[in-house]
């Protein structure tokens, strides 16, 4: 890994249109709908244009599916990591309790492994910040290598008050997603990467990276509502963005979603997303350019390499798990 520039990850959730559709509260998400068939090909395509190696957090329930284990072996034969991102997709998983979620994590983890012949040891919540203590124990337990959930924002509440102006949601399902993103208390907590240290053991985090010092996202889809007010403008931010990392020593991990590579001419179910307005062209065109710049300033590296890096740094610090949000470690026992 000897390299001049300093290391950056780049990962992708692998959120399919029935799981947004799902968090979203719309009918019709029971029988599965999907767009892997035309996102999959596409995205490992303009990754081979551009020799980029990444992270492919992928879903459980989808990888449950035979008819979708041909287009999920292929990334693995592409050669990108492999990573397990629950199996029901739910982002208020770290209220389940232990049981539930050992269940979920090993159920997602079997039918990923068979899918891709792949066995994950890298997990990504199912939605930014749900994580929990018990999440961390069965993750070391499982000996994962890193988890990589925790996206250290300030804008969470507000993001998560615009998603519910727009969601058709019971009061139920209110309730249950009343977390949804995290905290304003998540964003205080570092952005470079750290050791967990729990009872099973110590697990490395790499959390997803927002701008270092302001703590607001740079993750492509929050990039994506920039341009839509103008494309200097998100371009500018990103800019800053890779200099304060760089100032600031941070190894930036960025995330991808699906819809940074779909558009209205490709689904309108999902117009209730930002950035949905804009044909899948101009969007990759813009992904296109962040990862130039990305990759003109860090060697880019898979989620496993980043974790496997930090885990060489004798310093590193070591941080006991606390979230407010989740259900104490004596209720998730229940």
């Amino acid at each position: 890994m000897t390299t001049k520039k300093p290391i950056a990850s780049l990962s992708l959730d692998l959120d399919n249109k029935w799981s947004y559709m799902k968090t979203h509260g719309d009918s019709g998400w029971e029988s599965f709908p999907s767009y892997l068939d035309i996102l999959v090909p596409r995205v490992l395509s303009f990754l081979k244009e551009r020799k980029l190696t990444i992270t492919f957090f992928v879903v459980g329930q989808d990888a449950a599916f035979n008819k979708n284990h041909g287009i999920l072996k292929s990334i693995a034969d592409a050669g990108h990591e492999i990573g397990n991102h629950s199996f029901h997709h739910e982002p208020w998983m770290h209220e389940y309790s232990r049981v539930a979620i050992e269940t979920e994590i090993a159920t997602a983890e079997d039918h990923i492994e068979r899918a891709t012949e792949r066995k994950p040891i890298g997990f990504r919540g199912p939605g930014h910040n749900s994580l929990s203590c018990a999440t961390l124990q069965v993750l070391a337990r499982r000996g994962y290598l890193y988890d990589a959930s925790t996206l250290p924002s300030l804008l969470s509440p507000l993001t998560r008050a615009i998603f519910f102006m727009t969601a058709r949601l019971s009061p139920e399902q209110r309730h249950q997603r009343k977390w949804l993103g995290g905290t304003f208390s998540d964003g205080f907590r570092p952005i470079k990467p750290y050791r967990w240290r729990v009872d099973a053991g110590t697990l490395i985090e790499v959390p997803v990276t927002t701008m270092p010092i302001f703590k607001f996202p740079v993750h492509l889809t929050y990039l994506m509502c920039l341009r839509a007010f103008s494309p200097s403008l998100a371009l500018g931010y990103f800019n800053a963005a890779i200099a304060l990392c760089r100032l600031t020593g941070t190894q930036p991990s960025l995330l991808l979603h699906p819809t940074d590579f779909l558009g209205c001419d490709d689904t309108r179910a999902l117009s209730f997303l930002p950035g949905m307005e804009l044909p899948s062209e101009k969007k990759m065109a813009f992904v296109s350019e962040i990862l130039h710049r990305l990759t003109g300033a860090f060697t880019v590296l898979t989620l496993q390499q980043h974790a496997k890096a930090a885990a060489q740094i004798s310093e590193l610090p070591v941080v006991e798990p606390h979230f407010p949000n989740a259900m104490t470690p004596k209720q998730q026992a229940v």
